[in-house]
């Protein structure tokens, strides 16, 4: 665990406050105390404020099931401890846009975007504010309206992304964890998101393309002839970063056991693109073909995966 901010304390109320009302807001504001934790509406969602609350059913992992009642915040009423955002990584400047003026600067933001982009833009928008990153293996979905599933179980990294963040990790994670989820402290945050991103642009772009599971990927003709120079290619980028550099057959080799564990499930990308929505793909192997191409890299396989998916997705869209 890390040790920072040990003698620090989270500002204001108690209150944890989740900003995206999704399948991860959900998750975590189902397993938060009900009394510490409310939603925070975008500015697209006012149609929620002719109610006080959102209601759904959240069925756990661990197979049992509860109703959660969780209260909109529609007014600042007082200083929220913590502000957890679990929007989509495209979405999430222009929320933070519209909804941080209403929040003191010393409030912490836990940033919970998958990909990479979107946190270093949140970090470089606002560099004097305490803004973390948190990396999570939990997974989560909404077959329906009104129900939300645990889909997998999993940890949390969070770490700080600016200076005024760092003493705050201890409290955060110690906030965090009252959930009764798996949370630590991450000293290089940096390199967790890229571990994270390293598995998701291996899978979550060929599922979107070929329209199947994670697993099914694995024999497809498409997925052998591109996963190797696709590895390639990651790991030539993650050497230009100064990350932990990986030999291209371990990279594979960590896809590929994701893939197999998790063989059953829908990666988020392919149900953005089943449910007609913009897909984070720029924020996956868009991410890495942007740094590649800055960077003096090749980049042609993430390119190609990058182009596909938005086609597919545009192919899509409903009407």
């Amino acid at each position: 665990m890390c040790r920072h901010g040990d003698n620090h304390q989270l500002p204001g109320n108690g209150l944890i406050a989740i900003l995206g009302a999704g399948s991860l807001g959900q998750l975590w504001a189902g397993y938060l105390p009900t009394a510490k934790v409310a939603f925070v509406p975008r500015h697209d969602e006012t149609a929620v404020l002719c109610a006080n609350s959102l209601s759904y059913r959240l069925q756990r992992f661990d197979g049992s099931a509860r109703s959660v009642t969780v209260p909109w915040l529609t007014s600042p009423a007082g200083q929220p401890s913590l502000l957890l955002v679990t929007t989509k990584a495209g979405d999430t400047l222009g929320a933070l846009e519209s909804r941080l003026p209403d929040l003191p600067p010393d409030t912490p933001i836990v940033l919970f975007q998958n990909g990479m982009g979107s946190q270093q833009a949140v970090a470089d928008r606002w560099p004097h504010r305490p803004v973390l990153a948190a990396s999570t293996t939990e997974g989560a979905n909404r077959p329906e309206r009104g129900q939300t599933i645990h889909a997998g179980k999993g940890e949390t990294w969070v770490g700080a992304l600016t200076d005024r963040a760092r003493p705050l990790i201890a409290p955060v994670v110690q906030a965090l964890a009252t959930s009764g989820l798996t949370v630590h402290g991450e000293t290089n945050i940096h390199q967790r998101l890229w571990d994270k991103l390293v598995v998701n642009a291996g899978i979550n772009a060929f599922t979107a393309i070929l329209g199947c599971c994670n697993g099914d990927i694995l024999d497809h003709k498409f997925y052998l002839q591109h996963i190797e120079p696709l590895c390639v290619e990651i790991a030539a980028v993650l050497k230009a970063e100064g990350c932990q550099p990986l030999a291209p057959d371990t990279i594979r080799e960590r896809i590929e056991t994701v893939a197999r564990r998790t063989a059953k499930n829908t990666s988020s990308m392919l149900s953005d693109r089943q449910q007609g929505r913009t897909t984070e793909i720029d924020f996956i192997n868009g991410y890495v073909a942007r740094r590649g191409q800055a960077l003096g890299i090749d980049v042609p396989v993430n390119q190609m995966l990058t182009e596909q998916v938005r086609q597919v997705t545009h192919a899509s869209v409903r009407p």
